[in-house]
């Protein structure tokens, strides 16, 4: 199946521009709650994904850092733990189940790396479940989706 069905697309995802400060990351990643979001370019491209453990382990390595100087630490300073990797919008769904088990979702790019959007986690483990649980019939005798 193509992923395009379960593509939410970038309009409709947190992102952060690969310019952006620690202290923007930080609030934008609280304010909506999520805990990695895509970074992208200038461009449009995607480039990477920061986690909160990146931020967090940043933090860490510098704690002489208050927050009030967040906004002096650049975005590409941080180093990044994963390298979550982006898919083709011409992708199955069967390419996205491995990098599903590492990532909270795929980012997906277009033939020119342009960053469109995401398949979240969990409607790909929605896709999976349809194929391998039969439909749950109701009281009625009824078939319908689990």
């Amino acid at each position: 199946m193509n992923i395009a069905f379960f593509l939410l697309p970038k309009q409709e995802v947190v992102c952060v521009s690969e310019d952006a400060t620690l202290r923007q990351t930080l609030e934008r990643m609280e304010r909506h709650r999520y805990t990695a979001v895509p970074v992208i370019g200038e461009t449009g491209e995607y480039k990477s994904t920061v986690t909160e453990g990146d931020l967090l382990w940043y933090l860490k390595a510098n704690p002489d850092l208050s927050f009030d100087q967040l906004h002096r630490v650049s975005l590409s300073d941080v180093p990044l733990r994963m390298n979550n990797l982006p898919v083709r919008i011409d992708a199955n769904m069967e390419d996205l189940i491995s990098l599903a088990k590492t990532q909270n979702f795929v980012p997906v790019v277009d033939d020119m790396n342009r960053f469109i959007g995401i398949v979240r986690r969990s409607d790909i483990i929605d896709y999976c479940e349809k194929l391998l649980l039969p439909p749950v019939q109701n009281e009625k005798g009824l078939k319908r989706e689990a």
